[in-house]
């Protein structure tokens, strides 16, 4: 149901956009040969079949269905739904990774993607990551040396050594993407979106990460967080959309969209 003060075209009158989904649809394309034997023969046939319609044994996955949404300037929005209903993959066309197969993405700013898959170069230190990682997000030497402090404080590796001289490929699963959300979470973002990255934390990051979302919040940012946490989005969130197989079944407040969604799975 529409919000009282959305205008005919679903605007919130007053309220700035960041993101808009417009029909937004995405399909996957999977190779359905084996490998072993005759694969790269294989390929190569594919190759030379291209522009004769689809090839043999290619698969569609059709992983976003339809979805349309607009994303306001302030909102934090949790992205929930089973495995593979297509949270991640919609991020990532919000980012600009992956192409739509139909419809439109709008953006206002530079969409961010911070996922605890995000590449990492284990052979350098944490502290080189750190300084790679800034400049890749946009900001100046002297603001990585001005904030260096408080990324290595924010994200609590160094409490039992120093790991943050260490090289990336002693640090546990966790201590990396605890490290790889510190160094998005020092810079203001226009939309920042985060993959699951709060589930890998303690409790106490995780309070910390949670109170770092509600300030870039206020500093006139959106925040799309994927969690299969209904805690932590209950403890983030403003806002609900639930996506299964692909398709958007709501979009609303947090507690209402959540209470839907468990009473739904049992989860």
């Amino acid at each position: 149901m529409a919000d009282e003060n959305d205008d005919i075209n679903g605007n919130r009158q007053g309220r700035i956009p960041t993101v808009i989904a417009d029909e937004v649809h995405i399909v996957y394309r999977v190779n359905g040969g084996g490998g072993g034997k005759g694969s790269a023969t294989a390929a190569l046939s594919r190759i030379l079949r291209r522009g004769k319609g689809e090839a043999r044994g290619v698969r569609k996955v059709h992983a976003v269905r339809g979805v349309s949404f607009t994303a306001y300037r302030g909102e934090a929005i949790g992205l929930i739904g089973t495995n593979g209903s297509g949270k991640s993959t919609l991020l990532r066309a919000i980012a600009g990774l992956l192409p739509t197969e139909s419809g439109k993405v709008y953006t206002d700013g530079q969409p961010s993607l911070l996922g605890v898959n995000a590449a990492l170069m284990n052979d350098l230190t944490g502290e080189r990551n750190v300084i790679l990682g800034g400049l890749a997000m946009g900001m100046t030497r002297e603001q990585i040396k001005d904030r260096y402090q408080g990324i290595v404080d924010f994200s609590g590796i160094n409490e039992k050594g120093d790991f943050i001289t260490l090289p990336m490929r002693t640090y546990s699963s966790g201590m990396a993407a605890r490290l790889r959300f510190s160094i998005a979470a020092a810079k203001d973002h226009d939309v920042l979106m985060i993959d699951e990255a709060l589930a890998t934390g303690d409790r106490k990051f995780q309070i910390r990460s949670e109170q770092r979302i509600r300030e870039l919040r206020k500093e006139a940012g959106t925040v799309f967080l994927v969690s299969h946490s209904n805690k932590s989005i209950r403890d983030t969130c403003d806002r609900v959309l639930w996506l299964e197989k692909g398709e958007l079944l709501m979009d609303g407040p947090t507690d209402e969209v959540i209470k839907a969604y468990e009473k739904e799975t049992g989860k």
